[in-house]
């Protein structure tokens, strides 16, 4: 299935290794809510995979992220971000311990960026960087019946650690599998060569898992509260106002950036933060302003944010708006809105 659509799939235009990215495989809504209370099993070939090879690949790559590498043990991994001099965010990633090779798991339109900012400081070092995504691509599972989805296809699940991961056995051959994101109890990745995708997820829809392309996805990251690269994480945006605070180490030394990651935090805050909202009234689009003013005389409103993400999310106990964006601290207990919506804080998930 290398060339062809996932069968029922309604394309994009964004080919993977699969033929195409789903948007959708007819349901939406009920993609979503196998993501939430059953098994979603989604294609992640718009994901690239990157080796990292030679002597001083582990010393050359903590330099380059945010994140400990240098004490990864094998079968385990961190999401970091790649930053620039000025401490703002080029690239989010996930860096994985292989024991010969460190393996980079980023998007496919933030490769180019990262293979880029990694050949260029790439000075004296023996370190070789090698684009692999032709060889080695996943697929996702995500939900409370993920696990079994997996078993009934015949694929033993061991006890692993979140981003931690192990070979198994499947169709007598070896595939790895990743317990992947804290955002879901139950979310898996199973990497794979391309040219064996389509008979595995033949397997795992026999064995029940239901086919959910990107819409459900994007649904499904925006009620985590998960920033997405290009849309809510942007090359001026710096790692703290992200609140994605897994993405940082501050005691593995210096890289990249480090210099404005450590004077924030020794500064106690950020004038920003990344913020999920509940709305009332219109769906504000991504890029509105966000306005607040004083909730006694609701007068002299100022710009305090801005929306990246907006969806209605199809929530069991009904359609319920939502929004991701920037909020600035002073905007704490004031009334929001953004277009003719009014904003409030959300904690997180969204359900």
């Amino acid at each position: 299935m290398t060339s062809t659509t996932l069968p029922g799939a309604n394309p994009s235009e964004h080919g993977g290794a699969v033929g195409a990215i789903a948007p959708d495989f007819g349901d939406t809504r009920a993609e979503f809510q196998a993501l939430l209370s059953g098994c979603g099993l989604y294609d992640l070939s718009w994901r690239a995979k990157i080796a990292v090879t030679g002597g001083d690949r582990v010393r050359w790559l903590n330099g380059m992220v945010t994140n400990n590498v240098r004490d990864l043990a094998p079968g385990h991994g961190v999401y970091a971000f790649l930053l620039n001099a000025q401490g703002h965010i080029q690239a989010d990633l996930y860096a994985f311990q292989r024991g010969d090779s460190l393996l980079v798991d980023t998007e496919l339109r933030q490769r180019e960026k990262v293979l880029q900012l990694f050949d260029r400081y790439i000075i004296a070092d023996d370190v070789e960087i090698s684009d692999i995504s032709d060889k080695l691509t996943a697929l996702g599972l995500t939900g409370p019946e993920s696990r079994h989805a997996l078993e009934r296809a015949g694929i033993a699940v061991p006890d692993l650690a979140h981003l931690q991961f192990a070979d198994v056995a499947w169709q007598h051959r070896t595939i790895t599998l990743l317990r992947s994101g804290e955002e879901a109890r139950e979310s898996w990745q199973i990497w794979i060569a391309p040219e064996r995708v389509g008979e595995l997820w033949d397997a795992l829809v026999k064995a029940g898992a239901r086919p959910t392309g990107t819409s459900a996805l994007n649904l499904f990251r925006i009620s985590r509260g998960i920033p997405q690269f290009g849309e809510d994480i942007r090359d001026r945006d710096l790692p703290q106002e992200t609140g994605q605070m897994r993405a940082l180490n501050f005691t593995k030394g210096c890289y990249l950036g480090q210099e404005i990651v450590e004077r924030i935090r020794s500064r106690g805050a950020v004038h920003r933060q990344f913020t999920a909202f509940t709305v009332e009234g219109t769906l504000p689009e991504p890029g509105a302003k966000i306005l607040a003013a004083e909730i006694s005389t609701k007068k002299d409103e100022k710009e305090v944010g801005e929306i990246t993400s907006s969806a209605v999310l199809p929530l069991p106990g009904g359609d319920r708006p939502v929004a991701l964006g920037y909020l600035r601290r002073e905007a704490a207990g004031k009334e929001l809105r953004a277009g003719t919506a009014t904003l409030k804080p959300a904690s997180l998930p969204i359900t």
